[in-house]
């Protein structure tokens, strides 16, 4: 009884699923995944195709219906649109950001990003080619990965996914942070989506929110700190 107590203290009653963004696979929460599970926490990582949202949010659903517990839906970057979109599903009892987009109703990631403040950073996306999108490989390091080790961060490169224009401009029908509590981890360095813009969608979502020093990658560089913020989101779910 004592040891299932425990479990339940730490919220490994829940399941954990692990949405990543564009440009990237899933195995960039190689990290994160391994302290989840180390600390008792059933993890599923989803590999989206990322050719559209609607695609993306049908992997999702996939995975979290594979789930037998409650789930705590987490995504990374684009993967918070995913997240957006996919988290009405009855048996998802959070969301977590990480350094994510959260769209409303009718907005996408094109749109969130359309008109940045003066003087914000902007993602090197080059131009599209046969509908998809690529970050310029000699400036994916300093804009994505800034924190991340060196040979990781070059790798991570030049091992990019396409991300189509179709998942850049899907649109949120009903946003789930509406109905679902919500955690926002703001990487306080990153370069790709503004901290304003973060702080912005965070409070719009009324997520509890915690800042932490890292990249946009900083669920690569920093797997620990970004572990520690979900397991929080997951032990205080009902």
């Amino acid at each position: 009884m004592a040891a299932a107590g425990s479990a339940e203290a730490k919220g490994t009653d829940k399941a954990i699923v692990l949405v990543h963004g564009g440009f990237v696979d899933g195995s960039g929460w190689e990290g994160v995944y391994t302290i989840l599970k180390k600390d008792g926490y059933d993890v599923t990582i989803v590999q989206n195709p990322t050719i559209s949202l609607k695609g993306d949010v049908a992997a999702t659903r996939a995975a979290i219906h594979a789930q037998t517990k409650p789930v705590i839906l987490v995504g990374h970057s684009y993967g918070g649109a995913v997240i957006t979109e996919s988290g009405t599903d009855p048996q998802v009892a959070a969301l977590v950001y990480i350094t994510a987009f959260a769209p409303d109703q009718g907005e996408s990631v094109a749109k969130l990003t359309s008109n940045p403040a003066p003087g914000a950073p902007v993602p090197p996306i080059v131009p599209p080619v046969d509908g998809f999108l690529a970050l310029d490989k000699a400036k994916f390091v300093a804009s994505f990965a800034a924190d991340v080790k060196p040979d990781l961060a070059r790798f991570m490169a030049d091992s990019q996914v396409p991300w189509g224009l179709d998942a850049l401009n899907g649109a949120i029908t009903e946003p789930a942070w509406k109905s679902r509590p919500s955690w926002y981890l703001v990487a306080t360095d990153d370069r790709m989506i503004p901290v304003d813009v973060q702080r912005m969608m965070a409070r719009r979502a009324g997520a509890r929110t915690a800042d932490h020093a890292g990249s946009h990658a900083i669920y690569v560089s920093q797997p620990a700190a970004v572990a520690k913020f979900i397991e929080a989101a997951a032990s205080q779910t009902r």
